[in-house]
């Protein structure tokens, strides 16, 4: 493009942004995008609405620009709305990003009848603090107008930074990644994931798996191309787990709510296009016979959205696996929902006084000085899947106790909590496994977590601990395994210790309150635990046979199929054409003697 061409687009794109020209005539046609089909890692500019919600300058969603100062993400991405900004322009997470635009949200609109537990009315509306120009890496997408209509087997793309595999992060620099799946109509959607979808949502995805949204696109765009137009038919919402065969990701279908967006912007309105599919819609003949079905899917989590949702567990039922957990190093002292799906809340009369880890179909270990006082069945509950003490935990399921059995041991000791009934397992709940004599070497890293009073905010979030394993030095004996001190308050007791080892968690030690003088007194600032395979025979005893982690030839075959980008190689369309200088000059002349007439 000449100079001139420049200038005119400049001027236009300007005139745009303030709202002096309609979105629509300048939504969904990025410059720099000639994609067809295929796609891994997405050019710079290709899709250019593109935004990285973030918490604390990290990111935790996507969203798609639909005007100057509006961005339209999932309601499931805040279940906190502060510290919250957005990046546009946004090529990698990581490393230089020349393009990039950065705002501060102002304003952050939930439809009021979101739905934590199902996910219906998924849809939130971020307004930045200042708008931003447009350019040809910064550009709004159209909106699916009300009446649309995204046919069975429609091409549409999906973009965002989320993992590439389920548990699996996107590896440095974190370069936007693009996707093509076809939509899959509503009626087919609910053969394939048990009757949950409703008319404003809208499902895309491959019958034979290995292309999806995964954990951390949450809110980000699903598109369809109308003409020249790029058109935003959906907002990545939920599905289970990621790119597995007959499971396709579910998204909120956008045209549905055309209404409450412009009740919340009510000047200069994002572009609108009605979607037309052609020919007849295949769905409409569908029924559920011979169609693969899948259990209810679960909504993902609010916390780490970061969030497609839960795979119902296999049998054998497997300890350790925690496919919302890719923790290896640093990261926050807040935990979130899913992070660690063994914790439990052991409560009293309604109150949280121990923590404790699911470590069977049916039992829940914890530190037997919880029960001194009160060693009653009846008196006790157990909350899983809890994130929050205090606040919303869509995930959590309450059960009654119908037995406690205390070791005998002397000096620490560990109690079982066996449940009345057993919980269902999920993403958000699932088992540890028991050391089992396994060997937590010297520099490992390991972690604990739990519930006190006065940490994690207002709402008592669940609260990790990172240490590492070091030597015992003159404590050493094989009953014993010493870490790096860190702060324990009296609900952490009963709380884990846990280890990861061959890809599946275990738990190490029962953390106890008292070990916080213990481990504070030595002079190199130690912790020093009891192992749990000192315990061995009680817990066979009272456990039974300890649960067998997923075999890694497992866990590789899972990995290898639900990959969030396309296994076929990218092609695309390009071609570069010579404009005669007299033509542009003829268009800039044009261009601006229409935009004149504005102000006429």
């Amino acid at each position: 493009m000449t100079s001139h061409g420049v200038i005119c687009a400049a001027t236009l794109l300007t005139l745009l942004a303030q709202g002096c020209l309609s979105q629509r005539n300048v939504c969904g046609k990025p410059p720099l995008n000639t994609r067809i089909v295929g796609g891994e890692t997405a050019p710079v500019g290709n899709w250019p609405w593109q935004a990285s919600v973030q918490r604390g300058g990290g990111h935790i969603c996507g969203g798609s620009l639909i005007n100057s100062e509006w961005v339209v993400s999932a309601a499931h991405c805040f279940s906190s709305t502060s510290n919250i900004g957005v990046s546009l322009g946004l090529q990698s997470l990581e490393g230089s990003n020349p393009n990039a635009v950065t705002r501060t949200v102002s304003q952050i609109i939930i439809h009021p009848d979101y739905n934590t537990t199902t996910l219906e009315n998924d849809i939130s509306l971020l307004k930045l603090s200042s708008p931003v120009n447009f350019n040809d890496f910064i550009l709004p997408v159209c909106l699916a107008e009300s009446g649309s209509s995204f046919f069975d087997g429609t091409n549409s793309w999906v973009t965002g930074w989320g993992n590439i595999r389920v548990n699996v992060p996107l590896p440095p620099p974190k370069n936007l990644m693009e996707v093509e799946v076809p939509i899959v109509g509503n009626k087919r959607c609910n053969c394939k994931v048990g009757g949950t979808i409703t008319e404003n949502m809208i499902c895309a995805g491959l019958v034979a798996g290995g292309k999806d949204s995964c954990q951390g696109d949450s809110g980000g765009p699903l598109v369809s191309k109308q003409g020249s137009r790029w058109v935003l038919a959906g907002i990545v919402s939920f599905g289970n787990g990621c790119a597995m065969a007959n499971s396709p990701g579910v998204y909120t279908r956008v045209s549905s709510y055309q209404l409450w967006i412009n009740s919340h912007i009510t000047s200069n309105r994002p572009g609108y296009i009605r979607f037309s599919s052609t020919g007849t819609d295949s769905d409409l003949s569908v029924t559920c016979e011979g169609l693969p079905t899948l259990p209810p899917t679960v909504p993902p989590t609010t916390m780490q959205p970061t969030t497609m949702p839960p795979t119902t567990t296999a049998k054998p039922v497997v300890c350790g696996q925690a496919t919302m957990n890719s923790r290896v190093v640093g990261g926050s002292s807040v935990s979130s929902a899913g992070l660690w799906p063994w914790m439990a809340s052991l409560q009293r009369n309604g109150g949280h006084v121990c923590g404790g880890t699911l470590v069977s179909v049916d039992s829940v270990l914890s530190n037997a000085n919880c029960f001194s006082s009160s060693p009653v069945p009846s008196e006790w509950t157990v909350v899983l899947g809890r994130l929050k003490q205090k606040g919303s935990n869509p995930f959590e399921m309450t059960l009654n106790v119908k037995n406690i059995t205390v070791s005998n041991l002397t000096g620490s000791n560990v109690a079982v909590l066996q449940l009345e009934t057993n919980p269902t397992l999920s993403t958000y709940i699932q088992p540890i496994c028991l050391d089992n004599g396994q060997t937590f070497s010297e520099g490992s890293t390991c972690y604990g977590a739990g519930w006190s009073a006065g940490r994690g905010g207002e709402e008592e979030v669940l609260q990790e601990f990172q240490t590492s394993v070091v030597s015992c030095g003159n404590a050493s004996t094989s009953d014993r395994i010493c870490t790096g001190s860190f702060t324990l308050e009296q609900g952490d007791s009963g709380g884990p210790l846990m280890c990861k080892v061959g890809g599946s968690w275990f738990q190490a030690a029962v953390l106890s309150f008292e070990n916080n003088s213990r481990g504070r007194a030595r002079a190199d600032q130690m912790m020093v635990l009891e192992k749990l395979s000192t315990f061995k025979n009680f817990l066979e005893n009272t456990v039974g046979a300890f649960l067998s982690p997923a075999s890694s030839s497992n866990s590789s075959s899972n990995s290898s199929s639900v990959n969030t980008t396309a296994s076929t190689s990218m092609t695309t369309a390009s071609s570069s054409v010579d404009i005669p200088h007299s033509f542009i000059m003829f268009s800039h002349l044009l261009l601006f003697a229409l935009c004149l007439q504005l102000f006429i």
